[in-house]
């Protein structure tokens, strides 16, 4: 029997897959617990505008990630931090302060998880920062800081 799986199945696929399935194991075990509905011209058809729609979902999500990459590659943020002689910052920069900065100077809201910093900038002057934006599209934001 087929059948369009509405979640995942271990062993069978993933939800919004059309499979072959056992028609005991379709009539008493999916059907029932609503894991999967039968593969019917209605059902088939609805299958296709749901993906159809997340398509166009993604598609759209990923044109705006590429434009906030592009505007946040033309950006500098300005942090002054309190530091001593040598270029030396008293504390650290860390990627909370950055969104904080990022909002405040741009009005761009990023989740600090999405900035990665291998380790937080502990000195003065120009670092380029990775924002990850979307799977795949990342952005050069550039942080320049400086004593107080």
């Amino acid at each position: 029997m087929k059948v369009i799986l509405l979640k995942d199945v271990k062993g069978l696929g993933k939800a919004g897959d059309l499979v072959n399935s056992k028609d005991g194991y379709a009539r008493n075990y999916l059907l029932p617990k609503n894991l999967a509905v039968e593969a019917t011209e209605i059902n088939l058809k609805k299958l296709e505008e749901r993906k159809s729609a997340e398509a166009a979902r993604i598609a759209e999500e990923k044109r705006e990630a590429l434009a906030l990459k592009d505007k946040i590659e033309k950006l500098t943020i300005q942090i002054k931090a309190k530091g001593g002689t040598g270029g030396k910052l008293f504390g650290s920069i860390t990627s909370t302060d950055i969104a904080n900065e990022l909002k405040k100077q741009h009005k761009i809201d990023v989740d600090k998880r999405k900035i990665e910093l291998k380790e937080n900038i502990k000195t003065v002057g120009l670092t380029e920062v990775e924002v990850k934006l979307y799977t795949e599209i990342s952005a050069k934001l550039k942080v320049n800081v400086t004593i107080e």
